[in-house]
């Protein structure tokens, strides 16, 4: 399983409907000047896989919405990510598997191959592929590679160790 494709529209910095492909399904580097996106790049995926922006107030969806500096507002936003599933990680079937979550100031909503579903079906789905949303270490954010080789080892996540040379 890997990311074929990942569309981006009206999400912080990303005005226009941007698709990002192909991924490669070994690993993938992400490089640009700075204001480029690239954390916005990281935090799209991180909307859609992980529970790092649930429970919003207005506020909150209102600062993930576009705010370039045209008339124009943008009302909603979406983030859809197109996996590679040959490998039947995801239990459905099918060789892909198209994830999407739209939010608005007063909508946040899930689709799962253009069906709406429920917030808990995608996280039982992703839970099944191996995703944990309680350690979330799919995506490790700027910093927190210092944060954790730091922690004691005691503190560490399951499957990290510290190595010494």
């Amino acid at each position: 399983m890997y990311i074929k494709t990942l569309t981006i529209h009206g999400f912080k910095s990303y005005r226009d409907q941007v698709a990002i492909e192909p991924f490669s399904p070994g690993h993938n580097v992400v490089v640009g000047r700075n204001g480029s996106g690239k954390s916005n790049f990281f935090a799209a995926i991180r909307f859609v896989l992980s529970d790092a922006y649930t429970a919003m107030t207005r506020e909150e969806r209102q600062a993930l919405l576009h705010e370039g500096v045209s008339v124009a507002t943008t009302l909603s936003a979406y983030v859809e990510i197109v996996f590679d599933n040959s490998d039947n990680r995801f239990p459905t079937g099918k060789d892909e598997v198209v994830l999407r979550r739209t939010i608005g100031l007063k909508k946040d909503e899930y689709s799962l191959d253009k069906k709406s579903v429920q917030k808990a079906d995608v996280m039982n789905l992703l839970e099944s592929a191996g995703f944990s949303k309680s350690n979330p270490y799919y995506i490790v954010p700027q910093g927190r590679v210092r944060t954790t080789n730091s922690s004691p080892t005691s503190s560490m996540p399951d499957g990290f160790c510290r190595l010494r040379a």
